[in-house]
This record gives structure tokens, C-alpha cells and sequence, in this order.
């Protein structure tokens, strides 16, 4: 039987890519989403069109309750997961004299109370396996280095990393590691709003990133030959700040 995999936000962008490529590694993945039901579509038909395994499973990570009831249905109906990919994410960019408490609710909540209200219901099972895990958070260069407008974006991929940093030293004897990765500019939905200029001067491979050289990281940090790396925060960002 496949292992189980789990990826919040699969759907589309970065997420889609992960499952894709996770699939194609005889992962049999849960795509979440929480309201495209086309693009969710769209990519489980992907992943079925290449003989890969995959289903869907619609729920608001933001949302403590319905995590723990869908998930822990499906677990039962399905067995434990193998993996997670926490991937889900929302921005509300402005300045922070200019920003609302909705805005910062909306944000952390999902980008960061994701972590707890995903993995805590799934990580007593993952254990009881005793197959060992792979846990891969997807931050952002924005919690290593901070940027304008994104005071509530930066804390939660910031907390994020803490976060994982800390569940791999809990996990580690259980050979179930915990890494993070943090994209750059990558092109996607969420960065369609970013002058190309301005990414020309401040990535010096002049160019986004594309949602794949992400997902390989994530496919690679699953992998049998990324066994001790755990506790990690790898960036993909074209040499910024590097």
C-alpha cells in the first residue's frame, strides 16, 4: 500500500507542484483545499492521468474544529499519513500602521494556528505507525529576513519556523523529521502582483522562481537519502540575501 501524504493547499501554485511530484514518488496524496473546486479538480485528474494515486479532502486549515473532525475521519476510514506537507497560506500586505486586526487575524491564523490545528491531530498516529515521517513546512524568505507590508505575513512564517524547529527535536527519535522551506519570489498567484522589474534587481538569477524548483526540494526532503537532515530551514530564492 502507498504511504499517505497530506498537502494543505495542494491545489494549486506551489502546492500543486508538491503533489504532483510527491505522487510520482509512489506517495499516495491527500490534496486539501478550501474552496477551488476546479483547480482541485483539475490537479487530481493530473496526478490520475499519469497512473499516480491521489484523492481530495476539502477543509479551511484556519479552522481548528473542522481539521480535527475531517482529519481524523479520514484517518480512520484510510489509516495514518506518512507525511505533511503544510503548504496553505494567505498574505494581506500594507503597512502596519494601515492594518486591521482582520488582517492580522487572517493571516495568522491560517499561516501560522495551521501548524498546530493540522499536525496535532495527525502526529500521535504518524508515530504509532513506527515507520518513521516526514513533516516540510512551507515559510518564506520573509521570516528570515523581514520585508515592508508584511509585518503580520513575516510573524507567521517567522513562528513557523520556530515551530518546526522545535517539533524536530521531539520527533527526531521517532525518525520522523521536520524541515522548512522558505521560497523567495516564485511565480504564482500570489506574487502576480510583483513588478517584474523590481525582481530583476533584487534576485540576482533576474528571474521568479517557478513553483517546480520548489517542489523538487520538498520531493527530495521525502526522500530515503534526506533521512538526517531534520530541523532545517532551506531557502529557494535565486541567491537573495545570500
Amino acid at each position: 500500500m502507498n504511504r499517505r501524504v497530506l498537502v494543505t493547499g495542494g491545489n494549486k501554485g506551489i502546492g500543486r507542484a508538491i503533489s504532483i511530484y510527491l505522487s510520482e514518488q509512489d506517495f499516495e496524496v491527500i490534496v486539501n483545499y478550501k474552496s477551488d473546486d476546479v483547480s482541485a479538480r483539475e490537479t487530481l485528474e493530473t496526478i490520475k492521468s499519469n497512473d499516480n494515486s491521489a484523492s481530495l479532502l476539502k477543509f479551511d486549515v484556519s479552522n481548528r474544529d473542522e481539521c480535527a473532525d475531517i482529519l481524523t475521519n479520514d484517518m480512520r476510514k484510510k489509516g495514518a499519513y506518512y507525511g505533511v506537507v503544510l503548504n496553505a497560506g494567505v498574505k494581506a500586505d500594507r503597512p502596519f500602521p494601515d492594518m486591521d486586526s482582520s488582517h492580522w487575524d487572517t493571516v495568522i491564523n491560517t499561516d501560522l494556528n495551521s501548524f498546530y490545528n493540522v499536525i496535532r491531530p495527525v502526529v500521535m498516529p504518524m508515530i504509532r505507525l513506527k515507520t518513521g515521517g516526514r513533516i516540510v513546512t512551507i515559510t518564506s524568505i520573509s521570516a528570515l529576513t523581514g520585508n515592508r507590508g508584511q509585518v503580520n505575513y513575516s510573524a507567521a512564517k517567522a513562528g513557523l519556523v520556530g515551530a518546526t524547529k522545535s517539533l524536530a527535536l521531539e520527533l527526531a527519535k521517532r525518525k520522523i523529521t521536520v524541515n522548512s522551506v522558505a521560497p523567495g519570489i516564485i511565480e504564482t498567484e500570489m506574487s502576480q502582483d510583483i513588478d517584474p522589474e523590481f525582481t530583476k534587481n533584487v534576485v540576482p538569477m533576474r528571474r521568479p522562481g517557478k513553483p517546480h524548483e520548489v517542489a523538487s526540494l520538498v520531493r527530495y526532503l521525502f526522500s530515503e537519502e534526506s533521512s538526517y537532515i531534520t530541523g532545517e530551514v532551506i531557502s529557494v530564492n535565486g541567491g537573495m540575501f545570500s
